[in-house]
């Protein structure tokens, strides 16, 4: 990983901040790396979940109802 080079202040609870104390402590890391790594993983998987909606955007739309009505039609309600 590279290393680290913008600062910000992050607020938590009292007992989110322990949790993070703890966990950069057993894994021998910062509570800043930890951040770094959590807001990568989730920037990482918004990305997969703009890229899978790209795949479907074509397709058909399917109202609450008719997807109901499919299911009962087809004995999975």
């Amino acid at each position: 990983m590279s290393e680290l080079k913008k600062r910000s202040t992050v607020y938590f609870e009292p007992e989110i901040h322990q949790a993070l104390k703890l966990r950069a402590a057993s894994a021998q890391v910062s509570i800043s790396v930890l951040i770094d790594e959590a807001a990568r993983l989730m920037m990482s998987e918004d990305q997969e979940d703009l890229a899978a909606y790209a795949e479907r955007k074509e397709e058909k739309e399917m109202s609450y109802e008719a997807l109901l009505n499919d299911l009962k039609k087809h004995g999975k309600i």
